[in-house]
């Protein structure tokens, strides 16, 4: 299942958790494979609570490890960006693989 962020990633409080919920349920039934696709928009760093908004935001990440460390099929996290993902995801993952960029000659062909 390709997880389209814009899709799940809503303004109001407790909706995102909502979408999220759907999506695991509905992986966990099917043995899917989730695959968030620029990963960092969802698993960002917690930050310092200053209002609201970063206690909301802090909420979403810690549902998202509560459900990454029940669930019991594959996700797979794609990011150009790994160093602003928590690093309490690190943790969880059981492979971490990088790609580096290619070379002049492959970007060519």
């Amino acid at each position: 299942i390709k997880v389209d962020l814009s899709t799940v990633i809503n303004k109001y409080i407790g909706e995102t958790e909502k979408n999220l919920s759907r999506i695991f349920d509905l992986a966990e039934q099917d043995a899917g494979i989730l695959f968030f696709d620029e990963a960092d928009a969802l698993f960002g760093k917690r930050s310092e609570t200053k209002d609201a908004h970063d206690r909301h935001a802090n909420i979403e990440v810690s549902y998202l490890l509560q459900r990454l460390e029940n669930f019991p099929g594959l996700v797979i996290l794609s990011t150009n960006n790994r160093s602003h993902l928590d690093s309490a995801f690190n943790r969880r993952f059981t492979f971490i693989t990088r790609f580096a960029y290619p070379d002049e000659t492959l970007r060519h062909n």
